[in-house]
């Protein structure tokens, strides 16, 4: 009986420990799903790198295996008991080195969305909720070095940086790039100017009749966009006639034209003419150019040419470029009928053609959309309707008409190049700010970006810095305190603010609306410097997550960029002590009181981002 018995009660334990181990590993299956770096099963297989002897400047003994569970729900404010500073980040697989959270089709294939392709919709934004997020650091590619500067970067990259040549092979026959050794080098053409990007931007000056072939017009016409930009050569040749121009492309089967980009020093976003307004106020810039593009411009009653019209100032131009224009066959000679009849009824007319380009003009007045025959399509838009909204607002096949103050005015009533950047903009009163406060704001900015060139002095030359981003740009005036710096600004409207963008437009500087609760549309390692000011308390009061806007500016960060924090003084501490997790570098704490009264409780807070390289591509790099 006493063996039955034992046998038994060890039945009981092994039954009991095998009912244990198995809550066990299902809590660990559980739990580690769902914790806030990504899911392997919703994400695919992926390990985490751990930084090895090739981490550069940085402590050998960090152990980067670890991941905090849980970050502090109150960042930037008094510690609470239960708040956690990681010790480190993990690193994001080598294959994610160029990730874009919001643009990412992998996401979009595992989602399952149901996506219209015909209208470009996978091209557009779709961002991951919290918990499919990428908590992890994104790990330069084998070989990174930094990056060649401007401007002699325009015209030469490292390969190992954008390491992707087949762009090379695909418009080898159009001189957009050529591989040499160690290096791709631009020689400056085109899908459509093969013979080099300032020679047509001559010939289009030439056919305004600008005068000495200047295609800034005596500082009359400063703003552009690109749509369909390829590597932005045209962009690139512009910025040496004082015109600044945002560089269009979606991260399509050419994925990484925009990288290239960015890399070469030259402005640009990540985007599409797709279902939603672009990210731009209406009337912010004087030219939209497009070069054999393959935008399908009479789509859904030429929604995408009336976006266009949308982001057009008065008198504003449209250079086309394409085999349309010149109507060789009958399938060109169709849609240049029909384009030719669409942009008519929008009262665009002709400024002049030559070859295979036309440039039209936009009115200047209401006079002609007045003058149209009743039931005439598009129709104009509702007067309820705001032009400015542009943050996920759906495009409208209508035509926006002007205010009445514009169209008494015949124009947009802009102070040429350079002096509209310190003039204060006509669209001033529409926010109620007068002359004087604009003014102040203006050189309030230029005394703090003197400061903050003071304090990076020891760790910069002149052409340390070229693509620069202000997160939070108000009116503009960190951007217009450097135009006499070799550098551009990204300048960043919060899309539930004040939508001064177009301020920032009316100054001949350029930028976009976004929300930092969300990762920004620009490839990994794109930006020399950050600018972040109260970005951090904005963002804890919407209840968004601190540290994934910590790791959001480490993605846009090149190796060896700077990132100024301006907010106050718990902010501050509390991303000091991120910084051995993002293997960042203080550089400098300062005092803001000396800039204002009115802001005397900032601390302005400059780092450094260390160059490191994963132990893999360490090796694959020697």
């Amino acid at each position: 009986m006493r063996g039955r018995s034992e046998g038994s009660q060890k039945k009981r334990l092994l039954t009991f420990l095998g009912v244990v181990a198995i809550f066990l590993v299902f809590l660990y299956v559980y739990f580690g799903s769902q914790s806030r770096g990504e899911s392997a099963l919703e994400y695919g297989s992926r390990s985490l790198r751990r930084l090895g002897s090739s981490y550069l400047g940085g402590d050998e003994d960090t152990d980067l295996g670890s991941k905090q569970d849980e970050s502090s729900a109150k960042f930037g404010l008094e510690d609470s008991e239960d708040g956690i500073t990681p010790k480190s980040f993990p690193v994001c697989d080598d294959r994610h080195s160029e990730l874009i959270p919001c643009l990412d089709r992998n996401l979009i294939y595992q989602m399952r969305l149901k996506l219209d392709l015909t209208l470009m919709e996978h091209y557009e934004r779709h961002c991951p909720l919290p918990e499919r997020r990428f908590n992890c650091l994104i790990p330069p590619p084998a070989g990174y070095k930094v990056p060649i500067k401007w401007p002699r970067s325009r015209d030469e990259v490292w390969k190992a940086n954008i390491p992707h040549t087949h762009l090379a092979k695909e418009k080898s026959d159009q001189n957009w790039m050529v591989v040499k050794g160690e290096k791709i080098v631009f020689p400056g053409g085109g899908t459509h100017f093969h013979y080099g990007a300032d020679k047509y931007i001559a010939s289009l000056a030439n056919m305004l009749n600008f005068s000495n072939n200047n295609l800034n017009n005596e500082g009359r016409l400063r703003t552009v966009l690109d749509v369909g930009c390829g590597v932005a050569s045209f962009g690139a040749y512009l910025l040496s006639s004082d015109i600044i121009a945002m560089s269009l492309a979606p991260n399509d089967v050419h994925q990484n034209q925009i990288q290239f980009a960015l890399e070469r020093g030259i402005p640009a976003y990540l985007g599409v003419l797709g279902t939603k307004r672009l990210p731009y106020p209406s009337r912010s810039f004087e030219l939209a150019h497009c070069s054999r593009c393959r935008i399908d411009w009479l789509q859904r009653d030429g929604i995408l040419l009336l976006e266009l019209d949308r982001v057009l100032r008065p008198g504003g131009y449209f250079a086309y470029s394409s085999p349309e224009a010149y109507a060789q066959d009958e399938e060109d000679l169709r849609i240049w009928k029909q384009m030719s009849a669409l942009v008519e009824r929008m009262c665009w007319r002709i400024a002049s053609k030559m070859n295979q380009t036309v440039i039209w003009v936009k009115p200047l007045t209401n006079d002609c959309y007045m003058e149209r025959e009743p039931g005439t399509q598009p129709p104009l838009c509702r007067s309820d309707e705001d032009p400015d909204a542009s943050w996920g607002v759906q495009m409208e096949a209508c035509i926006t008409p002007y205010s009445d103050h514009d169209h008494r005015t015949r124009g947009s009533g802009l102070a040429p190049w350079p002096a509209r950047v310190t003039a204060p903009p006509p669209r001033l009163a529409d926010f109620g700010y007068s002359n004087d406060m604009f003014e102040k704001d203006t050189e309030l900015w230029r005394r703090r970006v003197e400061s903050y060139w003071n304090l990076l002095s020891p760790k910069i030359s002149s052409d340390t810095l070229r693509n620069l981003m202000d997160m939070k740009a108000n009116l503009g005036s960190f951007g217009a305190a450097l135009k006499d710096k070799d550098v551009w600004v990204m300048n960043v409207v919060p899309e539930d603010g004040p939508n001064t963008l177009k301020l920032i437009y009316d100054r001949g500087l350029i930028g976009s609306v976004h929300n930092w609760c969300e990762a920004f549309s620009t490839y990994p390692r794109t930006f020399d410097l950050l600018h972040a000011w109260t970005v951090f308390s904005d963002i804890e009061r919407k209840g968004c997550s601190a540290e994934d806007l910590l790791i959001e500016m480490d993605r846009m960060l090149r190796p060896t960029g700077f990132a100024i924090i301006r907010d106050k003084p718990t902010v501050i501490d509390s991303v000091k002590k991120y910084l051995p997790a993002l293997h960042w570098e203080a550089v400098v704490t300062a005092d803001s009181a000396s800039d204002s009264e009115q802001d005397g409780d900032e601390l302005v807070f400059v780092v450094q981002k260390k160059l490191w390289l994963t132990s893999e591509s360490f090796r694959d790099s020697e």
